[in-house]
């Protein structure tokens, strides 16, 4: 049904002027229009509203009418704003208070007003975000509605802070010494960066692994050179060397398996960091060699953009409720989490990482589901037909979210203590630990994974998390991260009690 026509149809009749489209019902062949108005309005408006309905339902089908007046309330509209706000843009959201809205009605709908701190300009006047606001209420109130911002400097401050924002977090890079040095080049590097740390510019870097790829290529000038791959214990890297007369049989006759060194820069090439190899040795680790751990950023000392709220599982009972949980899971903290992304790419190796789009997560405390963390994440690139078929998530749902830094520090926040729990849990966990490590945040906790424990427990054909849910009788919305982390968390502690272990 072509809703923007159909209401422009309708709201040629007098009474109907700012009309909205509540509700549709269907019953057997009838099809009913729950309209709403804030006008007086006449049997001949809604008999005009009958035979404009009548062209929008199929053949076969008759449609009807219900009429009501209702004129918009401030307290209704402001709460209306708070919520939208809440859903759709939870990092604006964050810093609103329900004060700092405020609404004014006229004869053809109303303006709101919405007050935040100097720090949340962009936040709130970027992306289209009052538009946005705007056109969601126009489907629920008559008339138009148009949003403003008022900068104010608020009584608590921009964030409410008890402790002094955090330092900027600069990782340093770690290093390893070169052995077996052999030259080609004659470079002469005494040290290797970590793979893993080559994620900012720097010059004049050595890096050394074993060669998983080399072929020779030629410019369309005939000038040879090479493209490589290597990987050493953190990461990989691809890269292109252009020999030298002098040196080109010697780089020929390096193959798949030999430990190579390449000096040159890390640096912006098209928009994105590319190393450019000037010279290739041969080097190698240390024997024996075992990369060093990078320490974790502490826990942030506040919640930035996400903000966990209480939560409990309202409908309790299955066929193992009278089972009690094991020990174990009443003594231990979980956080089971759930996300939603671009894609299936969750390692950088196999190219381009794909994003997260939303983050769910609740916590289990002495074996009871008790806090929730949800948020949106902003996304760089567009969201594609199918992943938005599948999640239900659009890229207008993703305009003023927080960055997935900001998110997951939170994230990192709200797990800390506790064991992570998912279903297919290594899908989601290589997002956050890639994504968390280019903040400085490790999860490096114990992992629990709802799919290994059901078919260890239940053995069933098939160990979907549709499956074990439909297998439980419970309901949920798939494919939205918090409901399958609230979905996972109930199936996690059915499986405990069937299994009376977790382990």
């Amino acid at each position: 049904m072509k809703s923007k026509e159909y209401l422009e149809e309708l709201r040629r009749a007098p009474g109907l002027v700012r009309v909205v489209l509540r509700k549709i019902e269907v019953e057997k062949n009838v099809v009913t229009f729950r309209l709403v108005t804030d006008a007086t309005y006449s049997p001949q408006d809604v008999e005009y509203a009958r035979g404009v309905s009548q062209k929008y339902v199929p053949q076969g089908f008759s449609a009807d009418v219900r009429v009501m007046k209702s004129v918009p309330d401030k307290e209704a509209v402001r709460k209306a704003v708070a919520q939208i706000l809440k859903d759709r843009f939870p990092g604006v959201a964050a810093f609103v208070d329900p004060e700092d809205i405020v609404v004014e009605i006229d004869g053809g709908g109303g303006r709101f007003y919405v007050s935040v701190g100097q720090l949340e300009r962009e936040r709130m006047t970027g992306d289209g975000v009052l538009d946005a606001v705007s056109a969601e209420l126009a489907k629920s109130f008559c008339g138009t509605w148009f949003g403003e911002v008022r900068f104010i400097d608020k009584a608590r401050g921009e964030i409410e802070q008890e402790t002094p924002p955090e330092a900027e977090y600069i990782a340093a890079p770690r290093f390893f010494p070169i052995e077996h040095y052999e030259p080609i080049d004659g470079a002469k590097p005494s040290r290797a960066i970590y793979l893993a740390d080559l994620v900012k510019e720097i010059s004049g870097v050595t890096v050394c692994g074993t060669v998983s790829y080399i072929e020779e290529r030629a410019t369309k000038t005939g000038k040879p050179y090479f493209s490589v791959s290597v990987a050493d214990a953190t990461g990989q890297m691809r890269c292109s060397y252009f020999s030298k007369k002098a040196t080109v049989e010697k780089v020929r006759g390096i193959k798949q398996g030999d430990s190579i060194c390449l000096t040159g820069d890390n640096e912006i090439f098209n928009g994105a960091l590319s190393f450019r190899a000037k010279q290739i040795d041969y080097g190698r680790p240390p024997e024996g060699f075992v990369p060093e751990e990078r320490p974790s950023r502490p826990v942030p000392a506040q919640y930035r953009v996400a903000f966990p709220s209480p939560a409990a599982d309202l409908v309790q009972g299955t066929l193992f409720q009278s089972k009690p949980l094991p020990q174990e899971v009443i003594d231990q903290d979980f956080v089971v989490f759930d996300l939603e992304t671009t894609g299936l790419n969750n390692s950088p190796t196999m190219g381009t990482m794909d994003h997260i789009i939303e983050l769910g997560a609740v916590k289990i405390h002495g074996g009871r589901i008790t806090e929730k963390l949800s948020s949106f994440v902003a996304c760089p690139v567009r969201l594609s037909e199918e992943i938005i078929g599948i999640t239900g998530i659009t890229d207008d749902m993703l305009v003023g979210a927080p960055a997935v830094g900001d998110v997951l520090a939170d994230f990192y926040k709200f797990s800390a203590g506790c064991a992570l729990v998912g279903h297919n849990v290594q899908f989601d966990y290589k997002f956050i630990r890639y994504y968390g490590e280019k903040e400085g945040f490790f999860f490096d906790q114990k992992l629990y994974d709802t799919m290994v424990m059901a078919q260890r427990t239940l053995r069933l054909p098939h160990n979907r998390l549709n499956d074990l849910v439909d297998y439980f009788g419970f309901t949920f919305h798939h494919h939205r991260a918090f409901d399958d982390a609230f979905a996972t968390a109930k199936i996690f502690l059915e499986l405990a009690r069937i299994a009376q272990s977790i382990s």
